[in-house]
């Protein structure tokens, strides 16, 4: 088995989902006492919100890039980055390291293709839905992106960073949620991608009669194929 090198706290609340996940997948595929090798480099997510809110990117890449590459000289056999906003910086951190990185918007792109859906709702974090680069990730993989309006866009940004990020589950949250996710299908996604870490505390395929795609779930699916292959 390879060692999974998880690169989070962006924030805590959905790496410790990343975590738990791991080790239920390796013991579910592999029975028994097994779980899942893992190295955890978690940052501080106060310095990495500071950096996106200034929009000082190059210094929150590199910030990350060392964190990648202490990993990697610890003995991480893949690279995990907890988060689909700092996706963003996703280059250098690859250029920092020799062994896999394990992009998300890949591991989702590819999950969304396998349902038979080329038309999807994207929710996240204000830069996640607004910037290019996860977006554009997606488009690559011959998808089409539909965003939320304006006013969606604020409040279901907001709710990440100040009620999911600090482990605060509210069923209004949750309801205006589904709300934004039925104006996403009404403006014709056939599925929508939980595009931040953190909402899958929030809402789940249970809650949603369309295909629901949950970037967390994916990601760590993704990461122990590898590390188990």
């Amino acid at each position: 088995m390879k060692t999974i090198g998880l690169l989070g706290g962006m924030s805590w609340e959905s790496t410790a989902e990343y975590y738990r996940l791991a080790n239920e997948l390796v013991r579910d595929q592999l029975g028994g006492l097994h779980s899942a090798k893992i190295l955890m480099n978690s940052v501080d997510f106060a310095e990495i919100e500071a950096m996106q809110v200034e929009g000082r990117w190059d210094d929150a890449g590199a910030l990350l890039a060392e964190a990648a590459e202490r990993l990697q000289g610890a003995g991480a056999d893949l690279i995990v980055l907890c988060t689909n906003t700092m996706h963003k910086v996703a280059a250098p951190i690859e250029a920092a390291v020799s062994v896999p990185f394990v992009h998300l918007g890949d591991t989702t792109a590819e999950a969304v293709k396998a349902a038979g859906i080329t038309k999807v709702g994207l929710l996240g974090t204000i830069f996640t839905m607004e910037q290019d680069f996860y977006v554009d990730r997606l488009k690559q993989h011959g998808l089409e992106v539909v965003l939320p309006g304006s006013e969606d866009r604020q409040r279901v940004s907001a709710i990440i960073y100040d009620e999911l990020c600090l482990g605060v589950v509210r069923d209004e949250s949750r309801g205006f949620y589904l709300d934004a996710i039925g104006r996403l299908l009404a403006d014709g996604a056939e599925g929508v991608i939980l595009g931040c870490t953190e909402i899958e505390l929030l809402v789940d395929q249970s809650h949603v009669t369309a295909p629901v795609f949950p970037t967390t779930l994916l990601h760590v699916q993704a990461a122990v194929r590898l590390a188990l292959a």
